[in-house]
């Protein structure tokens, strides 16, 4: 019988640093209480591991609360999710200072154009965005057509209850017609993961 090969345990730590890596970069970039440390850097712990939550029926917690803030493009200007009243609404929490929210906005951009005819609208939550003119020029950049608050304290989230994950940038959050969350997505995205939610999410008759 020949001896049971060992595998020298020094090989096993960077290979798994590099998973947990890998893992990281793909879910996003975390902050907040429901992250933990790990080597300087946080990483996100979600909900059962899960990071596509969909409610259905949309959470019985019923409608988030008065979400509003500054424009980012325009000051003095509010927006609100009060604005768009009958409107199934997608929220996307980002930053400009993110390489997963760079990642997705194009993948965004392509599912606001493809969905706002049937009574979508999109509003992004800028946030930990100390230099306005950097998210400003981020938006620029990527032709986004939608608004979006500037929120670098990240307030405007206590609308949300803290019934909600918010601590994973980009976090993106799907409200039916009646602004309950429908499904909520604790990644970067690409546009056949969000579309055909928020496709169905539109089809649906308002209560």
């Amino acid at each position: 019988m020949s001896p049971t090969r060992r595998i020298p345990v020094r090989r096993v730590g960077p290979v798994l640093l590099a998973c947990v890596a890998l893992v990281a970069a793909l879910t996003g970039c975390s902050t907040g209480s429901d992250a933990v440390a790990s080597g300087g850097t946080f990483e996100f712990v979600s909900p059962g591991g899960k990071t596509t939550i969909l409610y259905d029926p949309p959470s019985s917690r019923g409608t988030i609360g008065s979400l509003s803030g500054e424009d980012l493009m325009t000051e003095g200007k509010t927006v609100s999710v009060q604005d768009f009243p009958g409107k199934v609404v997608v929220l996307n929490l980002w930053g400009q200072w993110c390489g997963p929210c760079r990642a997705e906005a194009p993948a965004l951009e392509q599912v606001y154009e493809a969905t706002k005819d049937s009574g979508v609208v999109f509003l992004g939550i800028n946030v930990r965005d100390p230099q306005r003119d950097k998210a400003q020029d981020f938006v620029t950049d990527n032709k986004i057509g939608y608004p979006s608050i500037y929120d670098p304290s990240m307030r405007t989230l206590l609308a949300l209850g803290g019934d909600f994950p918010t601590s994973v940038i980009p976090t993106t959050l799907v409200l039916d017609r009646d602004h309950r969350v429908a499904a909520v997505f604790l990644k970067s995205l690409l546009a056949e993961d969000l579309q055909p939610v928020v496709a169905r999410v539109a089809a649906e008759v308002s209560q």
